[in-house]
């Protein structure tokens, strides 16, 4: 699904981001932890196209993302609240949505339904713009908009964060059902290390723009990344 060839990251001669090579199948579930400046930010956008790499490249189902448009037909995301439009209601961000993949309004209204309990009668019905919600109710709003449009690859930075302890345990289930009961691939970052743990089959961690660990999710994995962490 994805490959990174010799990808890296530079500003003024510091190099923040530099992966020699990487691969992410399809359908697996994909975790990145790291500490604050560690560049999964960087790589996250490198995936995305919205920064240009210094030297490598990445492709999405063979598509170079910083040639070839055909990958985004397949790709959602949220980042961060730049990919919100703050002056629409949350019903009106999900049309727009739907709109962008010409997927008709009863449709895209009908694909929310399985969020109600995530949205936890905070999001839609409230005549609230976004820019009006909490971060958390924002995060929500973000995180559901890269999910109803069903597409093959989501990639979600920090999905956890802003998010109450009810609507963390409620996303991780979402998570786990939909990487369980589709062919999805999920990209995930976070820096609550128990929830990737649980969510990702496969993690992998960055320090200082290295990969330093890449490693299959078993019983012993928290522990090891806690491990790890703690001497950083």
């Amino acid at each position: 699904m994805i490959e990174i060839d010799n990808l890296s990251k530079s500003y003024n001669n510091d190099v923040v981001l530099n992966i020699p090579k990487m691969s992410i199948p399809k359908s697996q579930t994909f975790g990145l932890v790291g500490n604050n400046g560690a560049g999964k930010t960087t790589l996250f956008s490198l995936i995305l196209d919205l920064i240009k790499a210094s030297t490598g490249k990445v492709t999405i189902s063979n598509n170079d993302v910083s040639k070839n448009e055909s990958w985004k037909s397949i790709t959602s995301a949220f980042i961060d609240d730049q990919f919100l439009i703050s002056y629409l209601t949350p019903e009106e961000y999900f049309t727009f949505i739907g709109e962008l993949r010409n997927i008709k309004k009863d449709e895209i209204l009908k694909s929310l339904e399985p969020y109600e309990d995530f949205f936890h009668g905070e999001i839609m019905g409230k005549k609230k713009y976004i820019r009006d919600l909490s971060k958390g109710n924002q995060k929500k709003v973000g995180v559901v908009g890269a999910l109803i449009c069903d597409t093959p690859l989501v990639v979600l930075d920090e999905p956890f964060a802003n998010l109450d302890p009810t609507t963390q345990i409620r996303l991780k289930v979402l998570l786990k059902d939909k990487s369980k009961n589709s062919d999805k691939t999920f990209v995930i970052s976070s820096h609550d290390l128990q929830h990737v743990t649980e969510v990702c089959e496969r993690i992998v961690v960055l320090d200082k723009g290295h990969v330093v660990k890449d490693v299959k999710t078993s019983k012993n994995t928290f522990k090891d990344l806690e491990g790890f962490f703690a001497n950083q």
